[in-house]
């Protein structure tokens, strides 16, 4: 038989609807994938087997019965602990909540399950989300499967690197400042961010609320379409959701063309700081899209030089507004309740061994921001900052239909090179934020091996808010081309564990 694990998405619901395979099978094979590697790799946080398997036996008497199944219907996937799941543990890579088992479902989670999507369990992320190299989790870092003493990305590491390993087909991560985008890109998959908005934040767990977005991870451009239709759309549940149907995603991924279209590259995205490899593959794709029918021009959005600075006051100052509900009294880790001490000292307890290194300073950041005398000074003129980058987007968008830029800088960098140097850290999602700030639509695919070091290089589209399906468009017209040039697809050439 075909080993299971390195079907796509689409081949293996495919193969579950023709009763080629069932559902019980597939999740078996990858169950069995998560044992025999995930103790290297660490991208899962908890592995609900049981439960699992309870949803495709589900999906298998479905099929018995001849009910219509959903185009996922019996393919697992692997969530990013961020999304609360009822009667399995959501940690946020935290230790603040440690152990804590949520009674009810985010709407992701929900939609997922009403989808018949097997959720295998919950995936490795730095704490709170706050992190470019997944190191930040309280429970240990995540190896990236193309050389397991480098990074896959952050937050999102668990998730992009579960992917990576073929320990599961698909992936939900989010993205605040990149932490879908970036872990796509130095693992060799595909991650999408979606409009601000068009995908439900009920139930994920908040870091900066106005940047936060769930979306899909997938090893190919329509598996990633596929996941995008399931879990997008209204949710009246989230005062920030779209009112409007979903872009027709998965049509443009299977008919995906750039012949006339008008691409942008940004001139912003390039020079110093960027690796020579990422550069080559990058512009080896402007290239492939001249090729492929595309009107190539550059595009100058002089405000995302100040992008890095501005996300680096919001996000802080929102977090630590969010965060200040983890006070020891409503849920999660209670420290020195002895009952010798005020409540306002054990919240004090709490937080300093619960919370990590990484989310102790973004919180002091976003405090002072935030504080009598400095709001103005700093999260103000952020603010100004951000609407300075929403227009040049704007400005953007009436000349070209999608931008294109590098997703990260480097390649993976090493674990641990970056540990003691936050700055350092934070270049790695110098060209993600951007799209944050002004709350459109991006994709990170593969586009090739640097040659220095081997490891893959990540080609970032932006499209106007909800216009996502433009990003399928091109993402699948590149994918079709590169496998055409390669003969299979890049994900498969990763180093086997």
């Amino acid at each position: 038989m075909t080993d299971l694990t390195r079907l796509t998405a689409a081949e293996i619901a495919a193969r579950i609807a023709s009763g080629a395979v069932t559902a019980v099978e597939v999740t078996e094979a990858h169950l069995a994938r998560i044992e025999a590697v995930d103790e290297k790799v660490h991208a899962f946080l908890h592995v609900d087997r049981e439960g699992a398997l309870a949803q495709a036996r589900a999906v298998d008497a479905k099929r018995e019965r001849g009910e219509k199944l959903g185009p996922l219907a019996g393919v697992p996937l692997a969530l990013k602990d961020i999304f609360t799941t009822k009667g399995i543990p959501t940690t946020v890579g935290s230790k603040i909540l440690e152990g804590w088992i949520p009674p009810y479902d985010a709407t992701v989670t929900q939609r997922l399950r009403d989808a018949d999507v097997i959720v295998l369990g919950k995936t490795n992320m730095d704490e709170f989300a706050m992190g470019s190299s997944t190191e930040n989790s309280a429970f240990g870092h995540t190896g990236n499967p193309w050389d397991l003493t480098r990074v896959p990305g952050g937050s999102g590491g668990g998730s992009s690197a579960s992917l990576a390993s073929f320990q599961a087909p698909l992936a939900i991560g989010t993205d605040t400042g990149g932490s879908i985008r970036q872990p796509a890109a130095v693992t060799g998959t595909v991650g999408v961010k979606p409009t601000y908005g068009g995908v439900s934040r009920y139930g994920m767990v908040a870091f900066s609320s106005s940047l936060d977005q769930g979306g899909p991870c997938a090893r190919t451009v329509l598996d990633a379409a596929l996941l995008h239709e399931v879990i997008a759309g209204h949710d009246p549940m989230d005062s920030t959701s779209i009112d409007e149907p979903v872009p027709a995603v998965a049509e443009a991924a299977r008919n995906g063309s750039v012949r006339g279209m008008r691409i942008g590259v940004v001139k912003e995205f390039a020079g110093e700081g960027y690796q020579a490899g990422v550069m080559q593959r990058f512009n080896e794709s402007v290239e492939l899209l001249r090729e492929l029918g595309a009107e190539i021009e550059e595009i100058s959005c002089p405000s995302f030089d100040k992008a890095l600075a501005a996300y680096y006051l919001i996000a802080p100052s929102e977090c630590s507004s969010n965060l200040a509900r983890f006070d020891a009294m409503r849920y999660g880790l209670r420290v020195g309740d002895d009952g010798t001490k005020s409540a306002e000292d054990v919240t004090a307890l709490t937080r300093a061994e619960g919370f990590g290194a990484e989310v102790k300073r973004r919180i002091m950041l976003g405090t002072y921001a935030l504080s009598s005398g400095y709001y103005d000074a700093y999260y103000g003129s952020a603010q100004k900052v951000r609407t300075l980058i929403k227009r040049d987007f704007e400005k953007a968008f009436e000349r070209v239909d999608v931008l294109i830029s590098p997703t990260t800088p480097t390649t993976a960098f090493p674990i641990g090179e970056r540990a003691d140097d936050p700055m350092a850290m934070y270049l790695a999602d110098l060209c993600t934020i951007p799209t944050n700030l002004a709350g459109n639509a991006a994709m990170s695919l593969p586009c090739g091996l640097a040659p220095e070091d081997g490891l893959p290089v990540g080609l970032q589209i932006i499209a106007p808010a909800m216009a996502d399906d433009r990003l399928y468009k091109v993402g699948a017209a590149v994918e079709a081309a590169l496998i055409d040039k390669w003969g299979h697809p890049l994900i498969e050439e990763a180093p086997s564990l």
